[in-house]
């Protein structure tokens, strides 16, 4: 017998609870790209198809700003569009420096790697060594890392619509590159988000603002317990790999 799982709710408290003190004041978040369509709430099935199950939704990358070319995304509804296409915001961001634009390109391949991506050391669930940019470009950014477990029986409709606000006003303010979140382990429940910014100064600047702070308030009763973990995601000139590696309570 199949189980219908609905995916966690775009967490703000991706953004909002950290391991440390530093978290409460820090981490802003939000979701990421759909193809202007309204954020529907897909539920998954665990009796996988033996081809490829379902496991998590695609990457939701920002809208580029207005100036730019967006990539072609095909409709929701279109044939052509695979389980892996990304999705994107409905708001654009209102501006992007060359290597984030570089990376908001390659993220469209981002991918986990295995269905036990909630269970692993963040820089191992990703298909960080596909995500390739040009030699010249040089950036570090911002990773936000939500590992949860749903509360049984919580509801999450009220909490789905907050983040989902959170989502398009960190957006319209700047700074947030892609969200990417998966289905809870049919084993296990646990869940894990993440989220891209261009800087930790946007993702701090996310924390303080009223759709945020609103649905940060209800994630409290929907969670049985999660834990926020932040990274670095970095590129250096020279070479087109990126690397990951964990923020510091030292690091500025």
């Amino acid at each position: 017998m199949s189980t219908a799982i609905l995916p966690a709710s775009i967490p703000s408290t991706l953004l909002t609870h950290d391991l440390g003190q530093e978290s409460q004041r820090e981490i802003g978040q939000s979701s990421a790209e759909t193809t202007l369509y309204s954020y529907p709430q897909p539920k998954f099935s665990f009796e996988p198809s033996p081809a490829e199950p379902i496991l998590y939704l695609p990457p939701i990358l920002s809208l580029l700003p207005l100036e730019y070319r967006q990539p072609p995304t095909p409709p929701t509804e279109s044939p052509n569009r695979g389980p892996h296409t990304p999705l994107s915001t409905e708001s654009h961001l209102p501006s992007i420096d060359e290597a984030s634009l570089a990376l908001h390109h390659a993220l469209h391949r981002f991918r986990a790697v295995t269905p036990d991506y909630a269970l692993l050391p963040y820089p191992e669930a990703f298909n960080w060594d596909e995500i390739e940019l040009p030699e010249d470009a040089e950036h570090e950014w911002y990773c936000v890392v939500f590992n949860s477990k749903r509360r049984a029986g919580s509801d999450g409709g009220g909490l789905y619509s907050a983040d989902r606000l959170a989502h398009e006003e960190a957006v319209q303010n700047g700074g947030l590159i892609m969200y990417w979140y998966g289905t809870p382990h049919p084993k296990t429940g646990m869940n894990l988000a993440t989220c891209i910014w261009q800087s930790r100064k946007d993702a701090i600047a996310a924390n303080s603002r009223p759709h945020h702070i609103r649905a940060m308030r209800l994630a409290a009763a929907s969670y049985d317990h999660y834990t926020l973990k932040r990274y670095w995601l970095s590129k250096v000139k020279g070479e087109r790999g990126v690397a990951v590696r964990p923020f510091e309570a030292t690091d500025t």
